[in-house]
């Protein structure tokens, strides 16, 4: 591996690790409840016991009625979605959106590990650009850090419905995956219910703020990396700005009220900013409704 890819894989590793440490850890586990519940042991029957659960082999062994006790499963599986389309290359506040992306996935991968969960990976655009089995163990999640953040997708357009019903075939039992995307497409509604449906689905938005409102600029040229469509755009025009601005915030509200509609716990995060307070405010929802 190039030493300047080690490098990177290396302080991307020691900010998330610091992170999922130092806070979300507890969180996380909190806030991410396992499959389901689990054979512990059995003991002797109490009075106010279920009967179903009753050992009757351990019963018949001892002549004395035993019980098997459960608990919840903690280990989960947990797949990271991650959009590697062209709108991820944007950015202008020190950061894009594709290096937030890898940021936050990497410390979900550290904070996973830390409970004992396995961990994959799938990362797509308008095709399923790379696959990586769920497993535990560091070398696992820096091998997922260094595709982050040297992948080169060999596709520029979006396709979430591709990518989610390519991953409900691939992953078979209930896992929690977190969704990382802008969610600049169309026509994916169904497939976000289905995969709601099936698995913990949680969403997490990558925004860039110059996207949300438009500065007045002067006459800009704007490159499309989706399209590789170029277009010249008179920003110091109010009109201009103002429609922009309405048809950036009709996006926002159509993709938040997507996920409200599923059921869909969601997180917006924007480039050169602290992602620490969403992730926190999400996990924080979570543990209150469980």
């Amino acid at each position: 591996m190039d030493e300047e890819i080690i490098k990177k894989v290396r302080k991307i590793e020691i900010k998330a690790r610091g992170l999922s440490q130092q806070m979300f850890s507890g969180e996380y586990h909190s806030a991410f409840k396992g499959r389901g519940m689990a054979f512990s042991e059995v003991r002797e029957y109490q009075y106010g016991d279920d009967v179903r659960n009753i050992d009757w082999n351990v019963t018949a062994r001892l002549a004395h009625p035993y019980v098997k006790v459960f608990e919840e499963e903690r280990e989960l599986t947990v797949m990271l979605l991650v959009d590697v389309s062209g709108s991820g290359r944007f950015g202008t506040h020190s950061q894009f959106k594709e290096e937030l992306a890898a940021e936050v996935a990497a410390t979900l991968a550290f904070s996973a590990i830390a409970n004992n969960d396995k961990v994959g990976m799938l990362l797509f655009s308008d095709r399923i650009e790379k696959f990586i089995p769920p497993k535990k163990g560091r070398s696992h999640i820096l091998r997922i850090i260094r595709e982050l953040i040297t992948f080169k997708p060999e596709s520029n357009g979006t396709d979430l419905g591709l990518a989610l019903g390519y991953f409900q075939n691939v992953i078979k039992k209930r896992c929690t995956a977190f969704l990382l995307s802008d969610f600049y497409d169309r026509g994916y509604s169904d497939a976000l219910k289905l995969a709601a449906g099936k698995h913990d689905l949680v969403a997490l938005r990558l925004v860039d703020r110059r996207e949300e409102k438009m500065e007045d600029l002067g006459l800009v040229k704007f490159y499309d990396p989706e399209s590789t469509e170029t277009l010249w755009v008179d920003t110091g025009d109010a009109a201009v700005r103002r429609a922009v601005d309405a048809r950036t915030a009709a996006h926002s509200r159509e993709v938040e009220e997507t996920m409200r509609r599923y059921g869909i716990d969601m997180a917006t995060m924007h480039t050169g900013e602290d992602f620490v307070a969403p992730l926190r405010g999400l996990f924080a929802r979570r543990s209150c409704v469980s």
